[in-house]
């Protein structure tokens, strides 16, 4: 019975995942049943695909390099200061990160754009009857979106990793006569380097798939390898052309994420870390209130003002402050574009999070039990060895999902879920299954540190005392799990609520989630639909922002095993 729940997560994985891609590759090398490169060669000698693949690898650079001009100052700020509001600030820092790319592209738009706030605020102050302010569909606005969505990566991982190198090398090298700036390029920057290419390859990986910014924020003229692939199979449905584009964009990705999974092993070295709370210093001068200051500025602007316009425009109208457009969420108007009300949408997407929440709680607390099996006693050493051979293969096979593109996962479900036994593309069932592959990763790396520090000691003396195993796992396990468990199931529940990605391929048309009714009523004329697009996202901000704050509440620690 034990092998049987344990084998669930891997056929869930084999079913949803592998299959899926293993179709993606058959229809780029045979789409007829016979082997044919026409796909790969139109990929190849079509200046156009070149150009997207070109795009989309200079527009991530660039973003990396913008993102980590502004998150090595913060981070330096907040490893090496103490202030009054720090955690605070941490935890609204990396607000922004679990937020859907909708709502970061209306945010900007709110901002930015033609008719946002301060275009708004310039034209009536300066008397002007045009938006000074041109951003709208230009490269400015996705590389401004990029930063504003990953700056938070590269400052927590930084932060996380500088915080507890201490100063003592740096000061040693101090009183041996180097400046402070010989000691940080000599000393500090080389214990550095592997977390900030770490952060720098994290982002970039996220930048090079981007796909609701650049389709949102770039307009027609701009297309990553994530939009093309969208664009090929929804629009013209040159179904071999995209699906040779997925696997261009799965082979990238796993490269990006192969060297990312490097960077990271090269993060630990033999160094005498220190408390965080040992590391940072109180501001003491000008010199440190003029660094804190500047940089926390520039932080809270970065991060405030887009959502700040997202709320307040959702609540303006042309007669002043309303909530018109949040009422309209939930009147069905006769005649509409739409199949559903989008107040309906709100309700598809809580119940499809629900579902997904469950059914990745159950799968990735069933894969963390496997990958901390022990041996026991009666096995010999090649069983033992196997054992921990196939735990060490499982854990990074579980995370493969979260190196995929969501697009590339969509198409491969279009293609492939349309045969019984899985004949599902027209199924309600789909999309919390598509969501429950996103979500998974999450429940188990939330689970895994606090199943891994639990002492055998603990089960060992219930054991002795006469509980069987049922009662060990009820009265010794869960009362140590329930916490970290509920971060997954936070961590689930906001991934699905903001997944767009892949729910745009596969969603039903009388069924969208939340970002997809989103899109929809962005691509419609008329005040009301903005507005009604701006309340949906401002919903929806307020969602993730509740369920980052409990996985901030309720986590065992600031450590984590992403």
């Amino acid at each position: 019975m034990k092998r049987l729940l344990y084998s669930l997560p891997i056929l869930f994985l084999a079913l949803f995942y592998f299959y899926p891609l293993a179709a993606i590759l058959r229809l780029s090398f045979a789409p007829q049943g016979a082997i044919d490169w026409a796909a790969l060669r139109e990929l190849v000698g079509t200046d156009y695909y070149l150009q997207t693949l070109w795009f989309t690898t200079w527009q991530a650079a660039v973003s990396t390099l913008l993102v980590l001009l502004l998150a090595l100052p913060g981070a330096y700020v907040f490893a090496r200061y103490r202030f009054r509001g720090k955690q605070t600030l941490q935890t609204i820092s990396t607000l922004p990160f679990v937020l859907p790319t909708v709502v970061v592209a209306n945010a900007f738009t709110a901002l930015l754009g033609p008719n946002g706030l301060l275009n708004g605020w310039l034209m009536r102050w300066f008397h002007l009857a045009e938006p000074p302010i041109q951003l709208q569909f230009t490269i400015w606005m996705i590389l401004l979106a990029h930063v504003f969505y990953n700056y938070s990566v590269a400052l927590r991982i930084i932060t996380t990793f500088w915080q507890n190198l201490g100063d003592r090398l740096p000061q040693a090298a101090n009183m041996l006569g180097a400046s402070p700036w010989r000691a940080f390029w000599t000393i500090t920057w080389p214990l550095l380097r592997p977390a900030v290419l770490a952060a720098a390859l994290l982002v970039f990986i996220f930048c090079f798939t981007s796909f609701g910014v650049v389709l949102i924020l770039g307009g027609p003229q701009f297309a990553t390898l994530e939009v093309e692939i969208y664009r090929q199979a929804a629009n013209l449905f040159n179904l071999p052309v995209a699906a040779a584009l997925s696997l261009l964009q799965i082979v990238f990705t796993f490269v990006l994420m192969a060297l990312y999974t490097r960077s990271q092993a090269n993060m630990i070295r033999p160094l005498t870390l220190q408390s965080a709370r040992h590391t940072a210093k109180p501001i003491q001068n000008g010199r440190d209130r003029l660094i804190v200051t500047v940089n926390l500025g520039v932080m809270l602007v970065l991060l405030a003002l887009p959502l700040s316009a997202l709320l307040l425009r959702s609540i303006s109208g042309q007669q002043g402050l309303t909530l018109r457009f949040y009422r309209e969420l939930f009147i069905n108007r006769q005649g509409s574009l739409f199949f559903v009300p989008p107040g309906t949408a709100v309700f598809n997407s809580m119940t499809f999070a629900l579902v997904a929440m469950s059914m990745a709680v159950a799968l990735g607390l069933l894969a963390a039990l496997m990958l901390t099996q022990k041996p026991k006693a009666g096995d010999g050493k090649l069983q033992t060895k196997l054992q921990s051979l196939i735990a060490n293969s499982l854990d990074p096979l579980f995370m493969l999902p979260l190196a995929t593109s969501a697009v590339t996962l969509g198409f491969g479900y279009i293609i492939t879920m349309n045969k019984p036994p899985l004949n599902l593309r027209s199924s309600l069932a789909l999309v919390p299954i598509a969501h429950t592959l996103v979500a998974t990763p999450f429940v188990i790396r939330s689970v895994l540190p606090a199943m891994r520090s639990i002492r055998p000691s603990l089960r060992e003396a219930a054991a002795i005392l006469g509980a069987n195993p049922r009662q060990v796992w009820w009265h010794v396990e869960w009362p140590l799990l329930r916490r970290a468990l509920l971060v997954g199931a936070v961590f689930a529940f906001t991934v699905s609520m903001g997944e767009f990605g892949a729910t745009v391929f596969i969603a039903r048309p009388q069924t969208p989630t939340l970002p997809v009714a989103i899109y929809r009523f962005l691509g419609q004329p008329g005040a009301l639909n903005y507005g009604q697009a701006l309340a949906m996202s401002s919903l929806l901000l307020l969602v993730c922002a509740v369920g980052f704050v409990a996985i901030e509440r309720f986590r065992l620690g600031t450590e984590g095993e992403f």
